[in-house]
């Protein structure tokens, strides 16, 4: 793990920049979401990935692209994450008060 993260770094920043740009620009939801049972299944197959990951269930080149895109994953929900709570900070700040 430590190789993937030093060997791939600026992959790991470009994933964290276009999370963070992407949580930046999509604050605002002007659709339904996905339902319960959909968000349950995405759950399941995320956990049971992160699992085949820890487990090395897959050899060779399949898991090492598997490790590497769960990481990436990781870093672009994080920039998500980051980039809308600024968002919201920014824009909750600079509204006047009603």
């Amino acid at each position: 793990m430590p190789y993937l993260v030093s060997f791939h770094m600026g992959w790991l920043i470009g994933s964290v920049l276009l999370g963070f740009c992407m949580g930046w620009i999509s604050v605002v939801q002007r659709g339904n979401g996905t339902s319960k049972v959909t968000a349950r299944w995405l759950a399941l197959l995320a956990a049971g990935l992160v699992a085949a990951s820890l487990a090395h269930v897959v050899p060779g080149r399949f898991g090492y692209w598997l490790d590497l895109g769960l990481i990436m994953f990781a870093c672009y929900l994080v920039g998500c994450t980051i980039g809308a709570w600024l968002r919201d900070r920014v824009v909750s700040r600079s509204t006047p008060p009603g």
